[in-house]
């Protein structure tokens, strides 16, 4: 086996990039192990939204409350802005210019910016529909487990600012590079997790 094939596979860091490939092994692991144990968060939520789904208690229902048309638009988004961050390590990884690099990491942001933007709009929605947390078991569950996922999309577009600060002022050095690597992992969890939100939670309470 030669040394291009022990090197922390599917990594987008270039073949010669010896001294970032060694220090992304326990960079790339500690941070895979953060986002098992944010996975196992996300599934008691998931479990709790199954089990409330059903205690409206006279209240709103998902039938009422879902829109097919900008859930499918956020989901559109959200997917976009994976291809779009894909595209920026595929940019890092070649030695693209510092501009390239910079232009997919903003187009990321703008349209993980355009997702938040639309679901802070349905919240609105819900809230002057009387469709609050506090109303009943299935919107506790409904608010514990969507805005959950939508803050960490929040956190995840500060990272790609901080992100894009650091390639300004320090290039694309080893740091740098295990850092991008870690909020593109970051953001296509995100991208997973939200495709488990709009087929258990959005279509099947749509369907109902």
């Amino acid at each position: 086996m030669s040394a291009d094939e022990v090197r922390q596979a599917g990594l987008e860091l270039g073949r010669n990039d010896l001294l970032t490939h060694e220090q992304a092994g326990s960079a790339i692991f500690g941070f895979w192990v953060f986002l098992m144990s944010d996975a196992v968060i996300f599934a008691l939520l998931f479990a709790t939204y199954g089990v409330m789904l059903p205690a409206t208690v006279g209240g709103p229902t998902p039938a009422d409350e879902y829109k097919l048309v900008p859930t499918l638009i956020e989901t559109v988004l959200l997917l976009t802005s994976s291809f779009t961050f894909g595209l920026a390590s595929v940019a890092m990884k070649h030695g693209a210019s510092r501009r390239q690099l910079l232009g997919w990491l903003g187009v990321t942001l703008i349209l993980g910016i355009g997702f938040l933007g639309m679901e802070l709009h349905d919240f609105m929605i819900m809230f002057s529909d009387g469709a609050v947390p506090s109303r009943s078991g299935y919107l506790s569950s409904f608010f514990a487990l969507v805005p959950l996922h939508g803050l960490h999309v929040f956190f995840g577009s500060v990272w790609i600012v901080v992100m894009m600060v650091q390639v300004l002022t320090f290039g694309l050095d080893a740091r740098v590079k295990v850092n991008l690597q870690r909020l593109g992992l970051f953001w296509h969890f995100l991208d997973v997790v939200w495709i488990a939100i709009f087929s258990v939670v959005y279509l099947q309470g749509m369907i109902q």
